[in-house]
């Protein structure tokens, strides 16, 4: 998508930020990847053996593109979480690919990027407990499932009721709204939870999937927050996390709006309130 490309050249434009605060992962390693995802599917994936059903439910034509771009994607949210540990806060250009499985990709996801991230964290022992929130207009199914017997990492999902998947998992906490939800009743949801839950939980790291599909100008996203809505619950979550001095490492997640124009100002006010904040 365009938006992937327009949106470091805006960020950029404006100053917000320098080209020396951008990094280019490689692929993340087989070892990395098989503590999320099984062999057998991996293996289906690199050579091409994945059915019909299985390639239309992840929506991409199979190539080994797509599977490469998976694994440098992984790779950039799991370093975007080491710099975070460091600096306080990084995103990812990318990520949010929160419907894979373990074992299958659906709905434009092949590789879990965050699950990913955490579990190599976890496995290495940098640290003990992280918590997902998970901001997306879409259920992140695939990192619930992944991390339903993990008391390790707490997922909280907020997304659209009716809205993909049909099928929903159990997230440890899910706030399920209904079509047309405004920025009032959305933030102050968010105001209510997310202060007390992270006192609550204690996380050591912060994932954060700032999805701007939950925007009313989307196409696919079924709820009416405003841009300037979108841009409170990201200055909400930032200063929540900061205050409490606790690592967060972002993932882009969707957007598709009709106007272009739309979905790069509003991933870019993400990027803006993490430089507010952070400075």
């Amino acid at each position: 998508m365009e938006k992937y490309d327009l949106l470091p050249e805006q960020l950029l434009y404006e100053g917000t930020v320098e080209q020396s605060d951008f990094f280019a992962p490689p692929q993340l390693s087989d070892e990395h990847l098989f503590l999320t995802h099984e062999r057998e599917y991996v293996r289906r994936l690199r050579t091409g053996q994945l059915s019909r059903k299985e390639e239309r439910a992840i929506g991409f034509p199979l190539s080994p593109k797509l599977v490469t771009r998976g694994l440098h994607i992984a790779q950039g949210t799991l370093d975007c979480a080491r710099f975070a540990m460091q600096e306080g806060v990084a995103l990812n250009i990318a990520g949010g690919t929160h419907h894979s499985f373990a074992d299958r990709g659906e709905g434009f996801c092949v590789f879990n990027d965050i699950a990913i991230a955490a579990n190599v964290l976890l496995q290495a022992g940098e640290v003990q407990r992280v918590i997902v929130v998970d901001l997306d207009v879409h259920q992140g199914n695939g990192t619930a499932k992944l991390f339903e017997r993990e008391p390790r990492v707490f997922t909280l999902s907020f997304h659209g009721d009716r809205n993909y998947p049909l099928r929903k998992e159990s997230s440890d906490l899910d706030v399920a709204f209904p079509d047309g939800t405004s920025d009032e009743v959305y933030l102050q949801k968010l105001r209510e939870i997310l202060p007390d839950l992270l006192t609550r939980f204690r996380p050591q790291l912060v994932f954060y999937l700032s999805g701007v599909d939950v925007l009313a100008a989307d196409k696919l996203g079924r709820l009416a927050l405003s841009v300037d809505g979108c841009r409170e619950r990201d200055a909400f979550v930032f200063q929540t996390c900061h205050a409490l001095s606790l690592p967060v490492a972002v993932a882009m997640g969707g957007g598709y709006a009709d106007r272009l124009a739309t979905i790069v100002e509003a991933h870019a006010n993400t990027y803006r309130e993490a430089k507010r904040i952070w400075g």
